[in-house]
């Protein structure tokens, strides 16, 4: 197979990027800018397959540069950088790395929940300035799990593995989906609307993409309420953030922990000067462990599927017909 050429972006992890190279002939995209269009340019007549990482949009206008594509293997369960609907139109094969970080995110969110309802950070921050003896102990939350219930907007099989972990916190547990799913007990909202109004906790684990672009705005905000508290470990994009900033300025919900943004790396710095927020740079599955763990799949994929086994993991838009 060294003779089939599979482009990647520079900043690929070494990991895969090695293994890529033992099998096929990579080449590696520099840096956006006039040096990428060059090297798109002269690359795409040979390039068979990409290996989708970080920003690399992969647009149908990208895509289509590529005369001879025919697989993108994502880096990541979320693809929305990627037109996975004209690839399945050309016949291309898209993949992404399910299930490999679900258990990692899942754990995330959690945490994250737990730092944002109890004000982990800010009590860790009042210790080490010196308040603890200065001032005397941090105050006392108005926050708690205890009596709450929790909705889950997006429940595939990180939103499961959430909702698994919440039971064992003894609240109640809802959730909105596109349909209901068939597999659950949980209490379902076919309105997101209607999930925040019900709930006291609202968990977004929505995927991003132009049919959940802004999906959680004031509306939603609104219903969640004043004492309401916003988690976020799915995509930034699903989120109106202006609307989210002024929902925590003026008192309309109460807090949020995010771990996601619209236009990462770049965190809005309204957020910043918020009390009752908890702010994380997308490390829902940040750890080398599970990292490796979607890098190799990746790996998999590809070396898979021009092996003429097929890919392991395509996406919906793009089913593998053997």
């Amino acid at each position: 197979m060294k003779s089939i050429k599979i482009l990647t972006p520079a900043t690929m992890m070494p990991f895969v990027a090695d293994q890529l190279a033992e099998t096929f002939t990579l080449l590696k995209l520099p840096a956006p800018g006039p040096d990428r269009d060059k090297a798109i340019t002269e690359w795409a007549p040979d390039v068979r397959g990409i290996a989708v990482a970080g920003h690399l949009a992969c647009s149908a206008e990208m895509l289509a540069r590529f005369p001879k594509l025919e697989i993108v293997a994502n880096f990541g369960v979320g693809y929305d950088s990627v037109d996975a609907k004209w690839a399945g139109q050309h016949g291309i094969i898209v993949t992404n790395t399910p299930d490999v970080l679900t258990d990692e995110v899942a754990d995330t969110c959690l945490g994250l929940l737990l730092m944002t309802v109890r004000e982990l950070p800010q009590s860790e921050q009042w210790l080490r300035a010196g308040n603890w003896t200065g001032k005397g102990p941090y105050p006392l939350t108005h926050n708690t799990l205890r009596g709450k219930k929790i909705g889950i907007f997006g429940l595939g099989r990180i939103g499961k593995a959430i909702a698994k972990r919440l039971e064992a916190f003894g609240v109640e547990i809802a959730y909105h989906n596109r349909s209901k799913a068939a597999d659950v007990s949980y209490p379902y909202h076919d309105s997101l609307v209607g999930l925040a109004k019900a709930v006291d906790i609202l968990v977004s684990v929505a995927p991003g993409g132009p049919e959940t672009f802004h999906l959680i705005n004031a509306d939603v905000f609104k219903a969640l309420g004043p004492q309401g508290t916003f988690i976020n470990i799915g995509r930034g994009s699903a989120v109106d953030e202006p609307a989210l900033i002024k929902a925590l300025q003026d008192g309309t919900i109460y807090a949020a922990g995010l771990d996601v943004f619209e236009n990462e790396p770049q965190v809005p710095a309204e957020f910043l000067t918020l009390d009752r927020v908890v702010l994380l740079p997308h490390v829902g599955s940040g750890s080398h462990h599970t990292r490796n763990l979607m890098g190799q799949l990746v790996v998999d994929n590809l070396r898979n599927f021009f092996a003429g086994k097929g890919p392991i993991t395509p996406v919906a838009e793009t089913p593998w017909k053997k």
